[in-house]
This record gives C-alpha cells, sequence and structure tokens, in this order.
C-alpha cells in the first residue's frame, strides 16, 4: 500500500503501520544535531513540531528520539537488507553506539563511510582553534551476515592517464599489462591443466584455463610470449573493472548553488552519493526507504534506477518539492 508513495506525517507514526520485512535498502539523513536556526528549513508546522521534539532535551532526547524510529526501521527491513545513516560529527559517536551498535549488534557493522562533501571547509573570522570540517559520516549496517552487497556496478572507470601508466606495453591490437596464463605453483598440482600448446609444456601446476579458452585468448591476439620463451596473458582497457570504491567518498561534492540539480534545499544531497548507495546495496525491483525525505533526492534516484520507493516527510513543503521533482524525471 505504500510503494511508490510519499507520505506525509511523523515517520514513526507512519513506519509502525508497515509491515514486518518488507523494505530492502534504507538510507537516512535525519536532521543533524548541530544548528538549532539550521534546523528549521521550510519553517511549516510539521517540522517546527519535530525540531521542538528533538532538541528541548539536548543530546539524550535527540538519541531517544532517533532510536525509536530506528527501531522501527529495523522492523521493517528485510533479513537481507541494509541501512545507511547520514550524519556529522556533532552526534555521530553517539549514533552509532547508543542506537546501530544496540539495534543491529557490532557484529553486523559493515563500513564507516566518510564523505568528503567539501574541498574548502568554513573556517573562522578569527583565530582558528580547530581543523575545518569537511567530512560527513556514513554508516552502512546490515540486519544479517546475508545482506546483498555489489560493488562491481559502482567502480569508476579508469581514466586516460591511468591507462597509460596501467597498461604501458602496446602492440597492434593496443594498450596491455602481462597477466599471468600459469598457475601459482603454490596451487599444486593440476594434471588436467597440464597441456602442450604451441611447443610449450608448463610445469605440473600447469596453465589458468583448459586448452580450448587458452586457444580463444590466442586467437583473439591476447596471448604473448616473453624472449625466454615464458607464455603471459595480454590484459586489455576494455577488461579492466574499475577502480574499487573504498570508504573514503572524495569523488563526490555537495550541492553547489549554481548545480543543474540545485532545488533550493540546504541539507540537499547528490544523486551520485544516492546512486552509489543504491546500486550497491540493492537491485531493480527493490524496495528503496527514505524516512527523512527533505528534498527528495534518494527517492528521485531509486525512481531513475527502477527501484521501488517509499518517501516521509513531516514538511508539507518537503512533500510538495519532491512531487514535482520526481515530476520532471
Amino acid at each position: 500500500m505504500f510503494v511508490n508513495k510519499i507520505l506525509l506525517g511523523d515517520n514513526l507514526e507512519i513506519l509502525k503501520t508497515m509491515e514486518n520485512e518488507t523494505v530492502d535498502l534504507i538510507y537516512l539523513d535525519p536532521p543533524f544535531f548541530s544548528n538549532r536556526n539550521y534546523e528549521t528549513v521550510w519553517g511549516d508546522e510539521g517540522e517546527i513540531r519535530s525540531f521542538q521534539d528533538r532538541w528541548d532535551g539536548g543530546i539524550d532526547q535527540y538519541i531517544a528520539w532517533l532510536k525509536e524510529r530506528i527501531e522501527q526501521m529495523y522492523r521493517i527491513l528485510k533479513s537481507t537488507g541494509s541501512i545507511f545513516l547520514h550524519c556529522d560529527w556533532h552526534a555521530d559517536a553517539y549514533i552509532r553506539v547508543e542506537i546501530l551498535d544496540k539495534i543491529f549488534g557490532r557484529h553486523n557493522f559493515r563500513n564507516h563511510i566518510i564523505w568528503k562533501r567539501t574541498n574548502t571547509p568554513k573556517g573562522s573570522q578569527f583565530e582558528n582553534k580547530q581543523f575545518g570540517i569537511a567530512t560527513d559520516s556514513i554508516f552502512f549496517y546490515s540486519k544479517t551476515n546475508k545482506y546483498f552487497f555489489d560493488d562491481k556496478t559502482i567502480r569508476t572507470k579508469i581514466s586516460e592517464n591511468q591507462i597509460e601508466k596501467k597498461y604501458p606495453k602496446s602492440d597492434a591490437k593496443g594498450r596491455y599489462y602481462e597477466y599471468p596464463i600459469l598457475r601459482s605453483p603454490s596451487k599444486g598440482k593440476r594434471p588436467n591443466l597440464t597441456y602442450e600448446y604451441a611447443g610449450y609444456t608448463p610445469p605440473d601446476y600447469g596453465w589458468v584455463v583448459n586448452k580450448k579458452k587458452l586457444e580463444e585468448i590466442d586467437n583473439r591476439g591476447d596471448l604473448g610470449w616473453r624472449n625466454n620463451g615464458q607464455p603471459f596473458r595480454k590484459f586489455r582497457p576494455h577488461e579492466d573493472p574499475g577502480v574499487i570504491v573504498n570508504n573514503y567518498w572524495d569523488d563526490i561534492l555537495r550541492i553547489q548553488s549554481n548545480s543543474k540539480e540545485s532545488i533550493g534545499y540546504p541539507t540537499q544531497k547528490p544523486e551520485a552519493l544516492l546512486e552509489r548507495i543504491i546500486k550497491c546495496a540493492s537491485n531493480e525491483g527493490d524496495l528503496v526507504l527514505d524516512p527523512f525525505m527533505g528534498g527528495g533526492t534518494t527517492v528521485a534516484v531509486a525512481d531513475k534506477l527502477n527501484r521501488k520507493w517509499i518517501g516521509i516527510d513531516q514538511s508539507k513543503q518537503a512533500v510538495k518539492v519532491t512531487k514535482l521533482r520526481l515530476a520532471k524525471h
């Protein structure tokens, strides 16, 4: 009943009405425990009421307010599902230890992702007394150890400069680097992979492929021979799996006011950030939930990537902006 719907209201009450284990991926970017004036973005009554619920009792009340919502998120998350919680330095330690570790368990902690959102952190008009803040935290937890994760879809393509360095040699077919075509001695004897080819018979640990596959590699011009008679495979740029993404994300900067993506929402997250999370932690057709929808980046990206989605927010203005954003897709 909630799929592909934007829901207006208190996310706690809405989450309580949702069925157990129905959501594949949750991304939440809750209001940070940072600047009181910055928290009220739209200024409508729903947002102001939520603001008062979070702040009146200080950090303890903020953590209690957030914890009861994440307890509901845990309940509705599938056993194969994951949660990505976005926060900043003001409360990240409390959130990890007092909420996520206790609800999901420390054994289901997967990553502390550091997002470098800017190259120019704000300084002070007076003498600096600390380092500028340029990063946010994104905590990645799974519900169980049988969760979906595939980072091959988010690997970054190798650049032209990187190609020249990584593939230093070339032939008539193009650039390549030498890749082993013989198995490692440490893997033991393999009689079925020890056969003669082009006058060469390897030691008893054999080739890495059977004879038919080796012939295919040779026929397409990807088998090479060193001066000492040793064979090797020519690994080409088009076969490159891309650069593996680690937990330090410095290649996606925050939205600038002149960006085509900008909708004027001050805490708006880049679509590239959500695209990376959604691609690696869900499949097409999976259900993605954002219980603090804000400017609608999560649902807009989920929709574009052929995922089902649910967005929740207390602000009427946030709902209106998100609906307009989806209509433009």
